[in-house]
């Protein structure tokens, strides 16, 4: 194998490594197992939200980790049919500081740009997560 090659195999390696760090900062166990799922279908799908998705755009410098989530939630929720994706995104929104309140309150806000149905829709989710950790009711005003 030639120098370039095994540099450019390393450098991709770095990189997946890099996104796993963060991935586990932000998602935990919950992120790890969708990589997992992903092994015996598409090994390099789950590679790339390792290495291009959290190593490369969500690790990036201008914006905070709980303002990528609530920009995830709102495009999450504007998209419908996400459900699952919606689940593991409100969890690392808790996960990187976002309180129970702010969550509702950014899917309350999407009911606005985005319907109705798929707001309902996302905040059901999120009551199954808040139950799931122990914080309902959520106190709104």
């Amino acid at each position: 194998m030639s120098t370039e090659r095994r540099a450019s195999e390393q450098a991709r390696q770095d990189r997946f490594d890099h996104g796993m760090e963060v991935l586990g900062r932000v998602d935990g166990e919950a992120g790890r197992r969708v990589v997992d799922s992903l092994a015996d279908v598409s090994p390099e799908l789950g590679h790339q939200i390792v290495a291009w998705a959290f190593g490369d755009i969500y690790d990036r410098p201008g914006l905070a980790p709980r303002d990528r989530q609530l920009v995830t939630l709102g495009m999450l929720t504007a998209l419908g049919g996400c459900e699952p994706q919606l689940e593991i995104h409100i969890n690392a929104a808790l996960n990187v500081g976002l309180a129970p309140e702010e969550i509702v309150e950014a899917l309350l806000h999407s009911a606005v740009y985005c319907g109705m149905p798929r707001a309902l829709n996302a905040t059901f989710v999120a009551k199954k997560v808040f139950g799931e950790r122990g914080l309902l009711p959520v106190a709104t005003q």
